[in-house]
């Protein structure tokens, strides 16, 4: 089966053998109108049904985007266009017999960077492995994702902040009328994500209108608080505005702007964001108070938007590592506490609390840390730990209120053997292992060729049985749910439960928060 009839029109893809199972691979199909000319900046419009046998034997293009600063010297930049990039690839084993789970990838990349073609996303082994239908989707990045234009354009980009958020939401409802010609079960879709893919469901989790889009979320490294107010997403499109050689009066002309300008001045933002950062730049986020996010994602759910969806939610240890190993150093850099201190007074702990924080993770370690554990640490809880602490907080009560789908966390604490081992178990070391690429170039960075391919197994397995049943329990490894006692799954060679890991500095981060402001 390389051919198949959908809803949409017909299209054409590529048969694989994997280890054994066949694999039927679809790549580059549009799921929505090209978001360029009168659609730059708006709402996704859905695709038009196509005539003929369209051919998805090759990738789609990419997102508009900048070449990868950090990328290795060998690496090719992403091939992108702006009219093409909302397309989605598809992995079946095939139509027959009863439908099957759906995963549904949403790759990260800080809102900048990114594709559903990055060889780490190839679906075909996890779809193998798994008995799943595995989608890969593209989203608009930057500020054609997430420029603030409400109050400069009017009518008709009241949503321009969130326009990436709704291509999601937009793929999602091609998959509902169109996974069933793949053999893809509609009502059995489980969105998963790492790093801004993860805080991008954390956020469709608290948007009204992806009610019933989705069954299932795993959210690996995200966060549901990655959000700027109005106001704060105006200051950055003033700059952005600036940077274009445009104002307030002249910001009708920026729908028009060549797209290569756009990305310059998206460059520059950048540069100047990071600048100000000792932890991860977020130059782009989306904005509450808009009509597709009226507020907070947590205060949605709070109130009981999606309390029905089964949720698996965890970091990695050192989530802060690459930032700490990576930057690279300035004149006027501030020793390591103080670098620390200024994360997490991002996270709302005041500097006179920050003491308190060191002395938290030194009863964890057992011993004092050094100062690039230090730093590391806050990055780790002040963007990703913390805030999914919450998050899972929150299931907590809904479930003690008997209202709540599943919950269960982990933590991924493999240490990469890359730099003589700084990196621990960093940032996105997790994704080869739960697509089952721990041996492609791409990842060889970070595994070294040392990386337990039984946890990979593990890991894989548990995401796929999560999908197909809300319960990520699989052969070997027997998972609890979060309950009341914060049970996690420790993910490492011989995977482990622990009841509230590290919970001192969890401990720490609910005692500051909950002080009166002074």
């Amino acid at each position: 089966m390389t051919r198949l009839s959908t809803p949409v029109g017909s299209v054409r893809g590529t048969a694989l053998d994997i280890d054994g199972t066949p694999i039927h691979r679809f790549l580059g199909i549009p799921y929505a109108g090209p978001p360029s000319g009168a659609n730059r900046f708006r709402p996704p419009v859905p695709v038009e049904p196509w005539q003929g046998v369209l051919d998805c034997t090759v990738p789609g293009a990419a997102a508009p985007q900048n070449p990868e600063s950090a990328a290795p010297p060998e690496a090719k930049p992403r091939s992108w266009d702006e009219d093409g990039c909302l397309n989605l690839n598809i992995w079946t084993p095939g139509t027959d017999g009863p439908a099957r789970p759906v995963m549904v990838w949403i790759h990260g990349g800080a809102y900048l960077l990114g594709a559903n073609s990055d060889a780490m996303y190839d679906g075909a082994r996890l779809a193998a492995a798994g008995g799943v239908v595995l989608v890969s989707i593209n989203y608009r990045l930057g500020a054609l994702g997430f420029l603030h234009l409400a109050d400069l354009l009017g009518t008709g980009y009241e949503d321009s902040s969130n326009v990436a958020l709704l291509d999601q939401l937009e793929a999602l409802r091609w998959i509902r009328r169109n996974i069933g010609s793949f053999g893809g079960d509609p009502a059995n879709v489980t969105v998963f994500g790492e790093s801004a893919g993860a805080a991008a469901i954390g956020t469709l989790l608290g948007m009204p209108a992806s009610e019933g889009l989705f069954r299932r979320a795993i959210m690996q490294s995200g966060t549901a608080e990655r959000y700027r107010r109005p106001e704060e997403s105006a200051r950055i499109s003033s700059l952005f505005l600036e940077l274009c050689g445009l104002d307030a009066s002249s910001a009708q002309a920026l729908p028009a702007l060549p797209v290569e300008r756009l990305l310059e001045a998206q460059a520059a933002v950048e540069r100047r964001v990071a600048a100000e950062s000792f932890a991860v730049p977020l130059p782009f986020q989306p904005t509450v108070g808009t009509p597709s996010l009226p507020e907070p994602p947590l205060d949605s759910i709070r109130n009981g938007l999606s309390r029905g969806v089964d949720l698996l939610v965890g970091t990695n240890l050192n989530e802060g590592s690459f930032a700490v190993e990576m930057r690279p150093p300035a004149a006027n850099d501030p020793d390591y506490p103080d670098r620390a201190a200024a994360v997490l007074a991002g996270a709302g702990i005041p500097a006179a609390a920050a003491p308190g924080y060191a002395e938290a993770l030194a009863q964890v370690l057992n011993r004092p840390p050094s100062g690039k554990e230090l730093l590391e640490s806050a990055i780790a809880d002040s963007v990703y730990r913390q805030p999914s602490n919450r998050l899972l907080a929150l299931r907590r009560l809904a479930e003690r209120n008997g209202v709540a789908g599943s919950t269960f966390a982990y933590l991924f604490t493999w240490r990469s053997p890359a730099m003589g081992g700084r990196l621990g178990a960093c940032h996105a070391l997790d994704i080869p292992f739960v697509f089952r690429h721990l041996d492609i170039p791409e990842a060889a960075f970070l595994t070294r060729g040392k990386a337990p391919k039984p946890l990979s197994d593990a890991m894989s397995g548990a995401w796929a049985s999560f999908a197909r049943t809300g319960n990520p329990g699989a052969e070997g490894l027997s998972w609890a749910g979060y309950g009341q006692e914060g049970t996690t799954m420790v993910l490492d060679d011989g995977p482990r439960l622990e009841a509230d890991p590290r919970h001192g500095i969890r401990e720490f981060f609910e005692g500051v928060r909950m002080l009166p402001a002074s």
